[in-house]
């Protein structure tokens, strides 16, 4: 149960949850970029068994809709593409894409329902974990916090851990759960990278809500 704030507390989750609003989605939509090359490890194993040509064919008709800003052939292209190789990494990788699509967009539904599908996908369990974090950001963004943190909670690669628990502070602060934000911050810092800037994005976070990772005390 988390404790009363008092106003200086209170002023730093404000902080922190206005940040969150202003580049929360946006830090979100750069971890696939982040995450490309354990994503394209898997893709590249796979590939080698044997894509489908066709597979292949289709993603691209989607990639090219998406730059003309053609939706309905961006809809027909994802949907035959589900359909049809619904357990082929292209089908994800599309579902990633399209749902970056249509948010931007302002679909929002369409934009879970894409990310949604691929999350149920356990084809390239790197892609499924990038769906999860978005569609986390999103589900907060609406309010609905215990859905997006149960998404976080679930199995997930070790690379993947660090991420889903910088995320989950995020959600906690914005419900002002101080004390459990901090243990998810904590819980991130320990497992990024420390040569990363993400890592130093973590501390930021963690020193707003007046603690020092580095040795776990109480900033005064």
């Amino acid at each position: 149960m988390a404790t009363p704030l008092d106003l200086e507390e209170q002023e730093q989750l404000d902080q922190l949850k206005h940040f969150w609003k202003q580049y929360g989605n946006a830090i979100t939509w750069t971890l696939i970029a982040v995450l490309s090359g354990f994503a394209s490890w898997n893709f590249y194993q796979y590939w080698q068994r044997g894509k489908s040509a066709q597979a292949s064919a289709l993603f691209e008709e989607v990639d090219k809709s998406i730059k003309l800003g053609d939706m309905t052939k961006v809809e027909r292209s994802v949907s035959d593409l589900q359909k049809g190789y619904e357990s082929t990494v292209y089908a994800q990788q599309a579902g990633l894409l399209v749902s970056k699509y249509y948010y931007e967009a302002g679909k929002v539904d369409a934009a879970k329902a894409a990310l949604a599908w691929v999350v149920e996908k356990p084809t390239d369990s790197g892609y499924q974990s990038i769906a999860k974090l978005r569609l986390s950001g999103m589900l907060a963004e609406e309010g609905a916090y215990a859905e997006a943190i149960k998404l976080l909670d679930s199995a997930l690669p070790p690379e993947f851990i660090g991420l889903a628990q910088d995320r989950k502070g995020d959600i906690l602060v914005l419900q002002g759960l101080k004390p459990e934000a901090i243990v998810a911050y904590t819980e991130a810092y320990k497992l990024t990278d420390e040569r990363t800037e993400y890592r130093r994005l973590v501390e930021v976070k963690l020193n707003s809500l007046g603690v020092n990772p580095a040795n776990g005390a109480l900033i005064k």
